[in-house]
This record gives C-alpha cells, structure tokens and sequence, in this order.
C-alpha cells in the first residue's frame, strides 16, 4: 500500500510540500519511531472520539498519552474513544491503526495538542503500516490551521 488515496488528494489540493518514508512494518506509531529512528515527540498520530453528534479526531505525538478528561473539559463535551469498527467505517481507504492525522480530510472536527506543534518537522502515518509523510512544522501548521488546539496529552 502506500499513502491513502484521501489523504493525497487532500494533501495536493492544500499544496502540501512532503516526503515520504518508507519503513519496515510496524504495529504501533511508537514502533514506527524506532525502526526510523526519529524521535515520538515528532510523529502526529491520531485518535478518533465519539461524542453524542459524531467523531473527533485528536492529533497528538505518538509520545504521549491521551488525557480524555482535559479533552472533555476543553471541547466542552463528553468524548469517549470510538470503536474499531467506527474507524473503520471513516477511514474505509486506511488499513486498520494507521490513520492519518488529518481530519479535515475526513470531514471530522479536530483537536491538535499544542505540544506537536513545538517540533521542528512532523511525520504522519499515510494509511497503512510501512509509509509515514513528513513535512515541515510550517507546513503541519497550515494543514491544521482550522482544528481547536489546546493542551491534553502527557508524555510517557
């Protein structure tokens, strides 16, 4: 496989400038880190929420942990993590785990913490288990320019 055809398409209309990474496969995005060597802090992934008027997909280093609670107090709504089942039906061009951080793409409301913005380049999971894109802070930043942003992860 290779990136999820969505996500190109949407990374080509938003004149996204990025590379691709190809790696050996990988079960996790902290997995992903290590075998390219680059550090979790730097690598976007994503997590999909439920609330009661639909999904939210919060981006977050692969580094950190989710805080549910600050998300729910920041959102101001009651999320919970969605089903595999749910994310499947979203991301139906995505293997399973390798979503890419980019809800907009999907139409999905999203919610970046502030603290991968701090990296000087960002790797995003492209759709499947062997592929990353990376792209320069700058560009990152223009991609989730129209997502909330705030504070609601914790480092391992």
């Amino acid at each position: 496989m290779a990136i999820a055809q969505a996500f190109q398409r949407y990374l080509a209309s938003k004149n996204v400038l990025y590379d691709i990474v190809a790696h050996e496969p990988t079960k996790s995005s902290m997995r992903t880190a290590e075998a390219c060597r680059i550090s979790g802090d730097r690598i976007a992934k994503a997590v999909v929420l439920r609330d009661e008027y639909g999904y939210v997909l919060a981006i977050l280093p692969a580094s950190h942990h989710i805080r549910l609670d600050d998300l729910r107090t920041q959102l101001g709504l009651d999320v919970d993590l969605a089903a595999e089942y749910e994310i499947e039906e979203l991301f139906d061009d995505c293997l399973p785990g390798a979503i890419p951080p980019a809800g907009e793409c999907y139409g999905l409301d999203t919610m970046v913490d502030d603290s991968i913005e701090d990296q000087p380049d960002v790797y995003l999971e492209g759709g499947d288990h062997e592929t990353l894109v990376h792209m320069s802070r700058a560009q990152f930043v223009s991609l989730t320019a129209t997502a909330r942003h705030g504070c609601f992860s914790v480092h391992d």
